[in-house]
Formats: structure tokens, C-alpha cells, sequence
């Protein structure tokens, strides 16, 4: 006899889930898209937000960020059109840093303002398999979360070449330093986007064991 239990789906909306903690800074950005927990095996963590929010992953439907992002996962052998499309295969984009840059670099104190909302952020997922890390100011705010969980870094500080050849994880999830997956300068540096699309391609691969 069949069970007749029904299995209740947890819908949750990530800005509402992060503003709850936010001080009432005015220029913080949060995801406004609405997610299944459970469903996510994988979250890509970007450099910073952008200057205007129409442009971020969860912006205007031809965003800016998505237009480098679509052309990564394709060439990585994933069909997809839409950052849905990326959501329905559980894999949630985010951006390490949640207040849009002043200047050319991102600074140390801009990554330390938005690592308790990342910390958060990446708490809300249960069953992530995968963490892409997509640049250096990536790199950097995992770590300081790993530094302040259990005194020392998670991933090396080494180039992120001789990265990609290492197994990492931290607690029991793979982590994959890539390269930033935003920003034209990705599709001028073919051999970058070669690298951060086969990395796309291992993330897939393991979260679809």
C-alpha cells in the first residue's frame, strides 16, 4: 500500500532570509530569488555585487553578469539559458561580497563587512556537495571563514593554477578555486575561460554522483 504522506517543499526567499540580519546598512545587496533549500548540491560564490542591481545574477533577464555565466556553463557541455535554468540543475550564484566597489580593487575591509551575510548565506544550504570559489576576493572571504571556524585556511595560498590539481574540502564539501565568472575580461583571456569552464564541468559531474 502506497503511503499517502504527503512531502512538504521548503520555498525560501534569500534577501527576506538575509535581511533579517542585517544591521540596516542601505547598501547591501542580497539574491532576491526565491529557492528550494533542500535542492541546492552546489553554490558558485562570485566576486562582488554590481553597481546596479538589474545587472546581477538575479537582475534583468539579459544581466550582465549572466551573459559571461551562460557562455561558461555552455562551454562546459551544460545547456542552460537563464539563471533558473542553472537553479533547477541545484546550483545557486551568489557574490562574496554584498556592497558594490568604489574603487578598481576590492578591499579587505569591504570583504569583512559582508562576511557574516555570506556565512549565513551558505548556511542555508544543507545538502551542498560543491563550493566554487570564482576569483580571488572569493578565495579570500572563504577562508576568513575558515580561518575563524577552525584557526587556519581552508584553501592554500597559492595561484589558483596549481589550485585546480589539489583536492580540497572542508567539511566534507569539495571546494574548486575557479576564476571570476563575471566582467568581459574572462572572454579576452581565453585561457581563464577554458580553465573556469572545466571547472564548471567537474563541479557538474560531482554533484551529479
Amino acid at each position: 500500500m502506497k503511503s499517502s504522506r504527503t512531502i512538504k517543499v521548503r520555498i525560501m526567499n534569500i534577501q527576506k532570509e538575509l535581511e533579517h540580519f542585517s544591521t540596516g546598512k542601505t547598501d547591501l545587496r542580497f539574491n532576491n530569488v526565491e529557492v528550494i533549500p533542500e535542492a541546492i548540491r552546489a553554490i558558485m560564490i562570485n566576486e562582488v555585487v554590481p553597481s546596479h542591481s538589474e545587472d546581477d545574477f538575479y537582475g534583468k533577464q539579459d544581466a550582465a553578469y549572466m551573459s559571461t555565466t551562460i557562455q561558461l556553463f555552455r562551454k562546459a557541455g551544460i545547456e542552460v539559458d537563464s539563471v533558473q535554468d542553472i537553479l533547477n540543475k541545484g546550483i545557486y550564484i551568489t557574490n562574496a561580497v554584498k556592497i558594490p566597489k568604489t574603487e578598481y580593487a576590492v578591499s579587505k575591509e569591504s570583504i569583512e563587512e559582508s562576511l557574516p551575510y555570506l556565512e549565513r548565506e551558505l548556511a542555508l544550504f544543507p545538502n551542498v556537495k560543491v563550493i566554487m570559489l570564482m576569483g580571488d576576493v572569493a578565495k579570500k572571504a572563504f577562508n576568513l571563514i575558515s580561518k575563524k571556524a577552525t584557526k587556519k585556511n581552508a584553501v592554500p595560498s597559492i595561484s589558483t593554477y596549481k589550485l585546480r590539481n589539489t583536492e580540497i574540502s572542508y567539511n566534507s564539501i569539495r571546494i574548486l578555486p575557479s576564476y571570476i565568472m563575471t566582467g568581459q575580461n574572462i572572454l579576452i583571456e581565453k585561457t581563464k575561460f577554458e580553465m573556469a569552464s572545466e571547472d564548471i564541468s567537474l563541479m557538474y559531474q560531482l554533484i551529479m554522483k
